[in-house]
């Protein structure tokens, strides 16, 4: 199923705006994006600031004040989630759209064990027994990479590594299997092998459960590596959407900078090119 949208997408996006006003006029953060979400790993690529992860956030109506958002269609499963009355989003939120967040040490409680926080997670959603939330909890910290889950799960945060934090995260999100996983810079912290087995658990619910899956991230070599469809992102702004099997084949000037400043082992460049910006692809339609 991977690597094929489904007929009717999970999630449909169309100008999608958000704004922040200030004393020196509204700041502009996404401008007029455009894109459907399948049972499929999408990935959105962009520099830091490029408002990949403001994207995120409107998508579950959680941009902080003063922050305006405004879209044509924001739905998901036929629900209009502009809509939709805070009480109904907070169901939605966890159960059937979650988002792994970039920084544990900001998103965990830190008075709290991390068994314990997970287990909330499942019980707020699902009817049963703390028991079968602590044996749910355990199983999940075990598939992403912990070799002890039970230390795991009676440590409170700060005894934890920035990767075994980012690990308690994404088990946190996953557990109670989302249709749709937003997930915001999910590897930046692991190393390679923990970052493999983490993208596994997660290539396994997409083709599994046909979970859809927006996969946040500036590494565009990882997205392509991983990802079916690949959106490039700059200033707020969509510029190119393209299938990740023919990323070297990107026509956007910005996506040919980024390919073109990614360093490789077997390259004899001595200068990594510099990425190009054109305030003018700001005027440019959204594709």
């Amino acid at each position: 199923m991977t690597g094929e949208r489904n007929s009717a997408p999970l999630l449909r996006v169309e100008d999608l705006r958000v704004k922040f006003p200030g004393h020196g006029g509204e700041t502009h953060a996404v401008r007029g994006v455009n894109f459907e979400l399948g049972r499929e790993k999408l990935g959105l690529v962009g520099e830091s600031g490029s408002g990949k992860s403001t994207v995120a956030r409107a998508l579950l109506r959680l941009v902080p004040r003063p922050g305006i958002v405004s879209a044509g269609r924001l739905e998901f499963a036929g629900n209009d989630l502009m809509a939709l009355p805070e009480s109904a989003m907070r169901e939605l939120r966890g159960r059937r759209i979650a988002m792994i967040l970039q920084d544990p040490r900001f998103s965990l409680n830190p008075v709290m064990t991390v068994g314990r926080q997970i287990a909330e997670t499942w019980l707020a959603h699902f009817q049963g027994l703390a028991g079968e939330a602590q044996k749910r909890t355990l199983a999940m910290l075990g598939s992403v990479g912990f070799r002890d889950p039970d230390r795991a799960a009676q440590a409170y945060p700060h005894e934890l590594s920035g990767g075994e934090g980012q690990r308690a995260m994404i088990a946190m999100m996953l557990i109670a299997e989302p249709e749709v996983l937003i997930a915001d810079e999910p590897t930046s912290a692991l190393d390679v092998t923990v970052r493999n087995q983490v993208l596994a658990v997660l290539d396994d619910l997409v083709k599994r459960r046909g979970m859809g899956l927006l996969f946040i991230s500036h590494d565009l070599g990882l997205v392509a590596s991983f990802c079916d469809r690949i959106i490039v992102m700059y200033a707020g702004r969509i510029l190119e959407t393209v299938k990740a099997s023919g990323i070297a084949s990107a026509r956007h000037p910005y996506t040919r900078g980024l390919l073109n400043a990614e360093p490789r082992i077997e390259d004899a460049r001595t200068e990594l090119a510099v990425v190009p910006r054109d305030p003018a692809w700001l005027q440019e339609p959204a594709p």
